[in-house]
């Protein structure tokens, strides 16, 4: 059996191909470059772009599932290009599947999607989506889901996962920049950091991804449905980065405190400016990241646990002992030959 992971060397789409691989799939990646590390995971790498539909329509030949985790992620940048590659690339994708007959389909989403700037407390999929979006990738993410629900029918079978804050080894964007911030003495909380928010170790995020799709086929119950994913484990979100920095050998960080109100103006101002003055790069602060960094974020995992046979394999305890000794693997010194 043949797996196509979009996305297959990235965070989330490289632990989903990796855990593939040892259950016996065949699988390929689709990246918008070559990796030919892949290979030595046993992974096929081929490049192509989301937004070019002929490379996904070959990418998926031969192909009996898609988990199309690929995506424009982060919460400033060109709108064009998220609607390219979030909203069409998605498209594209299920076209492929229909053209070569493959019946699964699992989509990652965010729940972000659901968010519109308010305290989530305990919410399920229920949560309608938001009439107004903060952010260019919540907006787009929310319409490829809908898109892939939507293409839920008797010959192809959907499901959406929305993993909250995806961390642990390897992650290379979230952690790395916490980790850099810290050590410049730059890191600073919204709020007071009492908003509770759930993360989500990363192979509790693969284990979904893969019990989703033993339990998915057309006609199936959780076919054309969303899930929230997490830990289940809801605590402050200052506490939260203190542990993970303590991970990364920062027991004692220095964290500052921005309130609300001053970080969404400021995240407005630099939005406007940044468009005014048309500059590169990102504002050190969006109105999106002002709310969901002084909100409360933490969900109703039942649909999940009920569905899809959900049950996190590992806690936020021992996600944290994973990651210290893999960081601390990473920091050694190498051996002189």
């Amino acid at each position: 059996m043949k797996a196509l992971v979009t996305g297959g060397a990235g965070f989330i789409g490289g632990g989903v191909a990796r855990a593939l691989v040892a259950k016996g799939y065949e699988v390929r990646s689709l990246s918008r470059r070559e990796h030919p590390e892949l290979g030595e995971h046993g992974i096929e790498s081929v490049a192509g772009d989301l937004s070019d539909r002929q490379a996904v329509r070959d990418a998926c030949d031969g192909c009996s599932i898609v988990f199309h985790v690929a995506a424009l992620a982060g919460y400033w940048g060109d709108r064009r290009a998220y609607e390219e590659t979030n909203i069409l690339g998605t498209d594209h994708v299920i076209e492929a599947c229909r053209a070569h007959a493959i019946d699964r389909l699992v989509f990652t989403s965010s729940p972000s999607v659901t968010f519109g700037g308010k305290d989530q407390r305990g919410v399920d999929e229920s949560e309608p989506y938001p009439t107004r979006f903060l952010a260019d990738y919540p907006r787009t993410k929310a319409i490829a889901e809908q898109h892939v629900r939507a293409a839920a029918d008797e010959t192809l079978a959907t499901v959406s996962l929305r993993p909250h804050l995806v961390w642990g080894p390897g992650d290379p964007h979230f952690l790395p920049r916490l980790i850099e911030r810290a050590r410049a003495g730059r890191l600073k909380l919204v709020g007071d950091g009492s908003a509770r928010v759930d993360s989500t170790y990363i192979d509790n995020a693969v284990a979904a991804h893969l019990s989703a799709a033993e339990r998915l086929a057309p006609g199936s119950a959780i076919s054309g449905r969303a899930y929230f994913i997490a830990n289940d484990e809801p605590i402050a979100i200052a506490d939260l980065v203190r542990k993970l920095l303590g991970a990364a050998g920062l027991a004692e960080p220095r964290i500052g405190t921005v309130p609300p109100g001053i970080a969404y103006a400021a995240g407005a101002a630099l939005e406007g400016m940044f468009r005014l003055f048309r500059r590169s790069g990102e504002p050190l602060i969006t109105r999106f990241v002002a709310r969901q960094l002084s909100t409360d974020h933490w969900f109703d995992l039942s649909n999940a646990k009920r569905d899809l046979g959900y049950d996190p394999p590992h806690s936020v305890e021992s996600g944290l002992v994973r990651l210290h000794e893999f960081l601390s693997l990473e920091s050694s010194p190498e051996p002189e030959a």
